[in-house]
């Protein structure tokens, strides 16, 4: 059996306040000069603020690259490269969801690899030889786990499709994963990313490449996202904590082990309409979920199991998968997550470009059900309604 891997951050901060880690991390690492990459919105709305404020207080200097939109471009990463090297910074504070994670990431990867500077080279197993320029990650929603994966998605805007890169050298090596800092969430931003989280816990617990280590990970965080998604969507303090967790659990694992069709079927929704990829993830997953139930073994009853479903012991197989993907509809339904793809805007005639985008995603290939363009086609076409 051949080894198996499994890369995290150097550190992590958990916890209402874990904020000012980032001033002590700065200082015992010998940092000079950050660039806060972010977004504008975070700015405008004061979570920022809460991280610069530490910064200006123990006289760190920074800059603030704030040009990020939901779904980076390659622009956008090329944009951060060259403010980061306008500022002269040695290292990066990442504040946000996805976004801005992924925007660090990509920038920190071209500084200390200039080859890859067209950014659309780095698609897949990213050929880098350096690791990134220090990224500490603080997040802002408790769904991408950006902060402590191995993976980044941009969209290449030319061609209408967002690429994944897998790259151990780009993990961040500090992780600040503060349940304050995700309070000023709105409600279907805080459903979204939760469902997110929930896709990313399935998925990886699915995958061809799961294994125990990852397995325990990704089942707990289902558990805890199950019990406490509700809650947080209410802005609820313990919700808001426990999501901030289990999101960061399955972010450990699914790093490691790959993801599946639900995200290679997302991916394409956001290049194609500027879907949230949260969204996107949250309407597909019972849908993708019917399509693998045959090929999950017994973990579709472990599903269940954790996620509150009674009597499962007493099930059979076709009983146990049906109750899991019943669980799921049932709490997306309760945060509020539209059910089908018609309801967010897709196009019918969209769905054999999107099937074409779909086949061709990284993602794909770690489903535990090997995927036929004709029935991942039908999978769309019954996700739409």
């Amino acid at each position: 059996m051949s080894a198996k891997r499994f890369i995290l951050n150097e550190t992590s901060y958990h916890g209402s306040g874990a904020i000012a880690a980032i001033v002590d991390e700065a200082k015992s690492r010998g940092f000079r000069k950050a660039l806060i990459v972010t977004c504008a919105d975070l700015v405008q709305f004061g979570v920022v603020g809460k991280v610069t404020a530490l910064l200006d207080a123990a006289a760190l200097p920074y800059e603030i690259y704030d040009k990020v939109l939901p779904n980076p471009t390659v622009a956008i990463v090329q944009g951060g490269v060259e403010a980061f090297k306008a500022a002269g910074a040695d290292y990066m504070i990442a504040i946000g969801g996805g976004s801005p994670q992924d925007t660090a990431k990509g920038i920190g990867i071209i500084i200390n690899n200039p080859e890859f500077a067209d950014v659309v080279s780095l698609e897949g197993l990213s050929p880098t030889k350096n690791k990134s320029v220090p990224v500490i990650a603080v997040a802002t929603t408790a769904g991408t786990a950006a902060e402590t994966t191995i993976n980044y998605v941009v969209t290449d805007e030319a061609k209408r499709r967002k690429f994944v890169c897998v790259d151990p050298h780009d993990i961040p090596v500090v992780a600040v994963v503060d349940p304050d800092m995700m309070s000023s969430m709105p409600r279907g931003l805080t459903a979204a990313t939760g469902m997110d989280a929930l896709t990313h816990a399935i998925e990886g617990y699915t995958t061809l490449a799961a294994w125990e280590l990852a397995d325990t990970l990704n089942l707990k965080a289902v558990e805890i996202i199950a019990r406490s998604l509700r809650k947080a969507v209410e802005n609820d303090p313990e919700g808001r904590a426990d999501m901030a967790l289990g999101q960061y659990m399955t972010g450990m694992a699914f790093s490691n082990v790959g993801l599946g069709v639900v995200h290679g079927m997302a991916h394409p929704l956001s290049a194609f309409y500027g879907t949230p990829h949260g969204v996107a993830n949250a309407v597909l997953l019972p849908y993708v979920m019917e399509y693998n139930a045959d090929y999950t073994g017994d973990k579709f009853r472990e599903i269940a199991r954790v996620m509150g479903v009674p009597g499962v012991d007493a099930m059979s197989p076709a009983e146990f998968r049906k109750a899991a993907i019943d669980a799921v509809v049932q709490l997306s339904k309760d945060v509020k997550i539209p059910q089908t793809l018609r309801e967010i805007g897709v196009l019918e005639s969209d769905l054999e470009a999107l099937t074409d985008a779909a086949m061709a995603d990284v993602c794909t290939g770690g489903n535990p059900r090997p995927c036929k363009r004709e029935e991942i086609l039908a999978v769309y076409q019954k996700a739409f309604g």
